[in-house]
């Protein structure tokens, strides 16, 4: 039996009264309420409170509103792709304070990693004696994602025992633990980093590598992709949006005291972004192989305690809300319309407090640190001045937050993404990167620095000149700046260039080899690590030479359109080859387009009819249709068919963009390159330091065809550290890098440390000829 505890309920609603009455400030009183938000086991007892001010606008009564317990007859299975559950319903009366509705409750399940815990919702009857509910934002696991009810989680039990204590405690002190910059980064998207696609999956790997390398055996390639960095950026691990036109996973036949519900495990793909905002403190259902949030405390604890601990940065999203979030959120969350759904009310104190409680839960799951997306998006409108605002007050109270892990407190490491004045037009001249670390005090704060942001094309020739300027800049100001040219972001944009420009074949013989190389090039690595300021980061499924793009299958609107605008990523990414393979898009060949070029003939009409039409659907598919010779694919193409394609291209790239599928044609020599690159900064960790005034970073001149960046830096024990890279045009011709006329590179006793593939291990000083992508690094100690 679940039933109310009134001594306990009345508790409860004395505190939230004293501490709304007693704050000095409206937010003050909302950020400690902010603390015992959602549901919270207290000894035996769920206390649960929910902020509800559409209940005051619709006049719902005290007595017509219950905390609704949902608990399953049979025992659910989280790992079965669909099954029909009975729960039997019990609800207990809330009492309400203000905007808020509590209560105490006994008899509910904490879940735990090994039982399901209760299912609960607000619920309340209408003027019209129907039943309403109001979902949890503020829970802790949500197995069937965040448009259905919450489980109630055993928080404590969650962070109990982890594997990784003793790196915490390590920090422990009478002041919080402040966490600096990593020495290097590596961005990964989960679904697509391992066969599994989970973050179980993703933390087998890490055991099973740091076991690899606690018996010092030799890596294998696809081990080398993971080894030698000091950190992990995982892309958002949030809730997102669900399939618009369904499937739900939560489908429900209401009874007054059963619900029959049949389930289905989420599966939809997304590249993270495309969130909700409600769950932010808990973990993407679709990410947990097990369904328990736990999986994401145990990839922490892999990581540090790893033979040489990696740090864990977890990238969130609070700039905006998809649309889809107006479906689970009250009206209060938001502040009108963007270009990415909605955008969140962060002058409103209730729903600042209850963001910025999202995100220390979140990062209490274990992270060092903290990446921000879209900064730039934190706006509030200034209705004195009839402006939009930046609202650094809010980014400054992100990096503020102090978080506790293991008994340990301490605030973590941030970087944020800021490209402001985006999206105003000239945003890539006029942004300086630097809005951000400008405004706040810490040292520690970094940014995205400018050949981090979007729409940087490193296979078009004339790119590396033409953004000189900026490589000044990062060579003054990018000690706090995020560096390399490889993301997740950027290598989406490259596959959305147009073919017929200028594109440097120098880097491949197909496009697909062009596109690999550009975000995998030794010669830009060299640059990044062995001469730049600041952080690099390297992206997985760049340094794998696997695929990417925009994937997300939930679209029904606007799916079309979507797949019209990543189409032209069949000419960069896929070849006959690797489309022919038995394991390559299956939805597709099923649909009929069982070649490349036929399905390449269908995606040149479609995006321009997309255009063309102003995306109206019928008219899209009445002229498909009047192709002549016919098209392949389905026939006849109808509207239904045409979402049916979208979703087969998402769904297909999906499992394409797999790291594990890239393994086979992974470069050894490639490989083992960049790991060597990786210590080689580690070991240097003064790299990182803007350039003094003995330093020097040039190009040859006169080019004369040839982009030949040179770097020498020098290091507080007296090590000197000399780069040449050959970023674009033809060979160089024989010369000798040691004699190039450089101020300070005179004299003896230089060493070859790296070099690119596939200069020889015999090459140690004199002449040689480089080629596109062609480095070299040495060192010379005094």
């Amino acid at each position: 039996m679940i039933r109310r505890d009134e001594t306990a309920t009345l508790a409860l609603a004395d505190w939230v009264r004293d501490t709304l009455d007693g704050a000095e400030t409206s937010f003050a009183g909302q950020e400690v309420l902010a603390r015992r938000m959602g549901a919270h086991l207290n000894e035996r007892l769920c206390e649960a409170i929910f902020w509800t001010p559409e209940l005051l606008e619709a006049r719902v009564p005290e007595g017509d509103v219950y905390l609704e317990v949902l608990t399953p007859r049979e025992p659910l299975d989280l790992q079965t792709a669909r099954q029909s559950v009975t729960f039997d319903i019990e609800r207990v009366p809330m009492a309400r304070v203000d905007a808020f509705s509590l209560v105490a409750a006994d008899g509910l399940t904490a879940g735990t990693r090994e039982q399901i815990g209760s299912f609960y919702r607000l619920a309340y009857r209408g003027a019209d004696a129907e039943w309403y509910h109001i979902l949890d934002p503020m829970a802790w696991s949500l197995p069937f994602g965040a448009f259905t009810p919450a489980e109630f989680y055993d928080v404590e039990a969650l962070f109990a025992d982890r594997a990784d204590a003793d790196y915490w405690r390590q920090f422990a002190g009478d002041a919080p633990h402040k966490f600096g910059p990593p020495v290097s980064i590596q961005q990964i998207h989960v679904p697509t980093a391992t066969a599994g696609g989970t973050l179980a999956a993703l933390t087998a790997l890490y055991e099973r590598l740091a076991e690899r390398v606690r018996r010092g055996v030799e890596l294998e390639p696809a081990e080398r992709l993971f080894a030698g960095y000091d950190a992990v950026q995982l892309l958002p691990v949030e809730p997102t949006t669900v399939y618009e036109a369904g499937p739900a996973f939560w489908q429900e036949e209401p009874g007054e005291d059963i619900a029959t519900v049949e389930l289905m495990r989420p599966d939809t793909t997304n590249w993270g972004y495309d969130v909700v905002i409600a769950g932010m403190s808990t973990v993407n259902p679709v990410l947990l192989e097990s369904g328990r949030p736990d999986e994401l405390v145990d990839f922490a604890a892999a990581l540090h305690t790893f033979p040489r601990p990696k740090k864990l940065i977890l990238d969130v999203v609070f700039g905006h809300s998809d649309n889809q979030g107006t479906e689970v959120l009250n009206s209060y969350w938001f502040a009108g319309p963007n270009m990415y759904g909605q955008n969140m009310n962060y002058r409103h104190p209730t729903v600042r407090a209850l963001m910025l409680e999202m995100q220390r839960r979140k990062v209490n799951f274990g992270a060092d640190g903290v990446r921000v997306d879209g900064a730039q998006d934190f706006k509030w409108w200034d209705a004195e001045a009839e402006t939009l605002r930046h609202d650094d007050e809010y980014l400054q109270q992100m990096s503020d937050i102090v978080q506790e892990v293991a008994g340990t407190r301490y605030r973590p490491w941030f970087v944020f993404e800021d490209g402001r004045p985006w999206p105003q037009e000239d945003w890539e001249l006029s942004s300086t990167y630097r809005a951000v670390i400008e405004n706040q005090p810490d040292p520690d704060v970094f940014q995205w620095g400018p050949l981090t942001f979007a729409h940087n094309t490193p296979f078009l020739y004339g790119f590396w000149l033409s953004k000189w300027w900026r490589i000044r800049e990062i060579l003054n100001h990018g000690a706090n700046w995020i560096s390399g040219c490889a993301n997740h972001d950027t290598l989406r944009r490259g596959t959305q260039v147009d073919t017929k420009l200028n594109i440097n074949t120098r880097l491949g013989n197909t496009r697909m080899e062009i596109l690999d190389k550009a975000y995998d090039n030794p010669a830009i690595q060299i640059v990044t690590y062995a001469a730049f300021p600041g952080v690099p980061m390297d992206f997985l499924n760049a340094s794998a030479r696997a695929s990417w793009g925009f994937i997300r299958n939930q679209d029904d609107r606007y799916g079309v359109k979507v797949v019209s605008e990543e189409a032209i990523s069949l000419k960069w990414q896929v070849d006959e080859y690797s489309y022919s393979l038995p394991q390559s898009f299956p939805r597709l060949k099923a649909l009929g387009f069982e070649d490349r070029e036929s399905l390449v003939r269908f995606m040149e009409f479609l995006p321009a009819l997309v255009e063309v039409t102003d995306y109206d659907l019928n008219v899209i598919a009445k002229l498909l249709n009047e192709v002549d010779p016919p098209l392949d694919g389905p026939h006849p193409v109808t509207v239904a068919t045409l979402k049916e394609i979208a979703r087969a291209w998402m769904d297909d790239m999906h499992e394409y963009c797999n790291v594990a599928r890239h393994h086979a044609q992974l470069s050894p020599a490639q490989t083992k390159f960049n790991h060597e690159l990786r210590e080689f900064r580690r070991a240097r960790p003064w790299l990182r330091e803007n350039l003094n005034e003995r330093d020097r970073f040039d190009y040859r001149r006169p080019v004369e065809g040839t982009v030949l960046f040179t770097s020498l830096r020098h290091g507080p024990d007296g090590e000197q550290v000399y780069m040449i890279a050959h970023m674009e045009g033809g060979p160089t011709g024989e010369f000798d890098p040691l004699r190039l006329p450089i101020d300070g590179l005179e004299g003896f006793g230089w060493e070859v440390a790296l070099r690119t593939p596939p200069i020889g291990g015999d090459y140690i000083s004199g002449p040689l000829t480089l080629h596109d992508s062609q480095g070299v690094v040495f060192t010379r100690r005094p």
